[in-house]
């Protein structure tokens, strides 16, 4: 019997992540909206914040999409002035992907917005629960990110 609750508990936990996921990616999708910068893009951006300078195939790679999806996607965000190609310092032959400015700027604001969002779906919560909520969270995700 035991075990069976443990799996409900698990299916519940696993369908309610996937409820706040859903929403907040829907919220994540309006934010966009008001600046002028598709997901794909903004997916990217993120990406290269992250791990930095990336070429072409890299960000491919990262991004599960082919070669020539990336380079029209940084074609746009190039024309838009979020990222910009370089050359390679150590080898000349090899073209990175830098986010410029304005790039670091949408990214910030969007993660802003997204965070206002979800604090005032967390308003109701005592700091106590906002915490147990956290460390729940955290230590889902150290457990799935160990390999």
């Amino acid at each position: 019997m035991k075990e069976k609750n443990t799996r409900n508990h698990v299916a519940n936990i696993e369908r309610y992540l996937r409820k706040v996921d859903y929403i907040i990616r829907l919220k994540g999708r309006e934010i966009l909206k008001d600046f002028n910068i598709t997901i794909p893009q903004f997916t990217a951006l993120q990406i290269l914040i992250h791990n930095g300078d990336l070429t072409i195939g890299e960000l491919s790679q990262k991004m599960g999409l082919a070669c020539s999806t990336i380079t029209d996607l940084i074609d746009r965000m190039e024309n838009n002035k979020l990222v910009v190609r370089k050359k390679d310092q150590k080898d000349k032959r090899v073209v990175r992907i830098e986010v410029l400015p304005v790039g670091y700027e949408i990214v910030e604001k969007v993660l802003e917005e997204r965070i206002r969002f979800l604090e005032s779906k967390l308003e109701g919560l005592s700091e106590e629960e906002k915490e147990a909520l956290k460390e729940g969270l955290e230590s889902l995700y150290n457990a799935m990110n160990q390999n």
